[in-house]
């Protein structure tokens, strides 16, 4: 991305775009591709007239030329409550006739509201007016040689407020903006990953009640369960999450934020950090939102690592508004990457785009045809299932038992209670069984085809254990559950429940994982515990078997253990361990 003195505006290719339809959105799970910044860069700079060499591909150029012959191009700065400069972008549709707007708020990336041009480019063809704004504080942020910052043209001005209260005020003098310079005879706000919290954010708070639609890629329904889930710290998200923005830390977060950072990263008063979460998330709005009835399409994925699918599928299911969720293979933003950026054969903005047509522009098209739930299982990507609602994916819950395991032995799943063996394992060390490679683009590469394939001879045992069931075909569809009896070594306890598709020449693929921390524990003193993994639709075969493995330490998570502490996990008569395995139909 050039920076704000540089003119020359890199020339898009044709092998770049055939990259980004087969890579998506990320370079790293640290790094936004540049040659997606680079396209949309490229666009905006056609559209606007800001270049006059021929910068486009044939069919980009395309594009653009229709769109400046029906509108009019704008690249605004709105004054937010605070006097903050919000950066827009607006593509406003000529004539007299009364047109919906479509209000996009950026994305957490360094980019801002340049990243998903092509998206806007799309939206105006189909009849929308367009209004994209950088959320406050985000977006590339350069150093001057001798002090000082400038920031980019698409970067907003304040902190980040992380979808809080200043973000819901920003979304309403959007609003207020749209309706002054469109006139829109409805308006409806799409986001991907941050701005798609916002959209909902804003959908629920907005004074007025005038957002009558709500797309939300990638998104997040309870943010404190994301950062927080069973009282583990998702350290490596946050700290993605933060390397994001486009600038340091001590400018892109105002003091308060900043300390609520370090409490998450240092573990300690998280349940100020929890408070905090609660109040950025849509599930605690859900009665604003039924009360309002605004219609909500939601995108999510099996593995992901930045806002797990668990907390999603809770809000989805307490909304009582027309709603939809599409579920995918792979990580955040992996499924709709590629066809907000490039042109692209890709379904999940195809069926985006029909939502907002239907409930928005007034579309006659497929989507009352639609069941509320739509699955893709895992790593099948011809296979989708439809579902009136996400409790009747699962049919009926198998009960497998553990049994076995002591001794670094690995143990057995059953249907038989087995109770009185206990099995030990080392804290402090990272293993082979691990939820992803690399945040984001392990998950890409599961959208691509290429999912990750797991070793298990090579799985420690002096650092976890194993139990495996007996061969036999199964559709795993919900959320699986773990209970055993913990022996902690200290006051608090972390354990990593992962749980695979093992082949018979013993490689295995992962299905889902989730970790757990005991708090307020006795030291030595046996205590059950129970946690769902995060949901999953994977089919196993016939010849294949279930492998539990359950660990001390995952790189995605902060863990509460003794380096080089012994935990061991047991069964309690009366209370056996076990793992409860969601089961579609046969």
């Amino acid at each position: 991305m050039s920076t704000p003195e540089d003119d020359d505006i890199t020339p898009v290719t044709a092998n770049q775009l055939a990259q980004l339809r087969s890579s998506g959105l990320w370079a790293s799970g640290t790094e936004v591709s540049p040659d997606a910044a680079a396209v949309g860069e490229a666009l905006f700079a056609t559209l606007s007239g800001s270049t006059e060499r021929t910068v486009l591909t044939t069919e980009l150029q395309e594009l653009v030329t229709r769109v400046q012959r029906t509108a009019s191009i704008g690249v605004p700065r709105i004054t937010a409550h605070d006097g903050i400069k919000l950066s827009a972008h607006t593509i406003k549709l000529k004539g007299d006739e009364p047109r919906p707007v479509v209000i996009v708020p950026a994305g957490w990336t360094p980019f801002g509201w340049v990243l998903f041009e092509y998206l806007y480019l799309r939206l105006a063809l189909r009849g929308y007016h367009v209004l994209a704004y950088t959320p406050r504080g985000i977006g590339q942020t350069f150093k001057i040689p001798g002090g000082g910052y400038i920031d980019a043209p698409f970067t907003s001005g304040g902190t980040v407020d992380v979808a809080g209260p200043s973000d819901w005020a920003d979304g309403s003098t959007v609003i207020d903006y749209a309706q002054r310079h469109f006139n829109p005879s409805r308006i409806a706000f799409l986001g991907e990953s941050y701005g798609s919290g916002i959209s909902q954010l804003v959908a629920a708070h907005d004074p007025a009640g005038r957002v009558d639609a709500v797309v939300a890629l990638s998104t997040w329904g309870d943010l404190a369960e994301a950062l927080l889930g069973n009282d583990t710290p998702h350290v490596a998200a946050v700290d993605t999450l933060a390397a994001f923005t486009g600038g340091p830390e001590d400018r892109k977060f105002g003091p308060a934020t900043r300390q609520l950072l370090d409490e998450f990263r240092e573990g300690r008063e998280l349940d100020d950090v929890r408070a905090w979460a609660l109040e950025r998330s849509p599930r605690s709005y859900i009665e604003e939102t039924n009360a309002r009835g605004v219609p909500t399409f939601y995108s999510n994925t099996w593995h992901e690592t930045l806002f797990p699918v668990n907390g999603a599928l809770a809000t989805f299911e307490a909304l009582t508004v027309p709603k939809h969720l599409n579920l995918w293979i792979g990580d955040h933003a992996a499924p709709e990457g590629a066809g907000l950026t490039v042109p692209s054969p890709n379904v999940p903005v195809e069926e985006a785009l029909a939502w907002l047509d239907h409930h928005v522009l007034g579309v006659d098209n497929e989507v009352p045809g639609w069941e509320p739930v739509k699955s893709q299982v895992m790593f099948e990507p011809t296979v989708r299932e439809s579902s009136a609602s996400w409790a009747e994916v699962t049919k009926k819950t198998e009960r497998l038992y553990l049994a076995g395991g002591s001794g670094g032995q690995d143990g057995t799943l059953g249907a038989s209670p087995a109770a009185g063996w206990k099995a030990s394992f080392t804290t402090g060390q990272l293993t082979e069984a691990t939820a992803v490679d690399e945040l984001l683009t392990t998950g890409q590469q599961e959208w691509k085809g290429n999912p990750k394939t797991y070793a298990t001879g090579k799985f420690d045992r002096r650092y976890l254990a194993t139990w495996t069931s007996a061969a036999g075909a199964r559709r795993v569809r919900g959320i699986p559950r773990v209970h055993l009896t913990l022996t902690p070594a200290a006051k608090s306890a972390t354990l990593v429940a992962y749980l695979f598709d093992l082949a018979p020449d013993g490689t295995a693929r992962i299905i889902t994982h989730e970790p757990h921390t005991l708090t307020g524990a006795e030291p030595g003193k046996a205590v059950d515990v129970s946690w769902n993994l995060q949901a999953a639709a994977y089919d196993i075969a016939a010849d294949h078997k279930v492998l539990l493995v359950v660990n001390a330490k995952d790189k995605l998570y902060s863990d509460a253990n003794p380096d080089l502490a012994t935990l061991s996990v047991g069964s309690t008569t009366g209370t056996e361990a076990h793992l409860d395995l969601p089961l579609g139909p046969v």
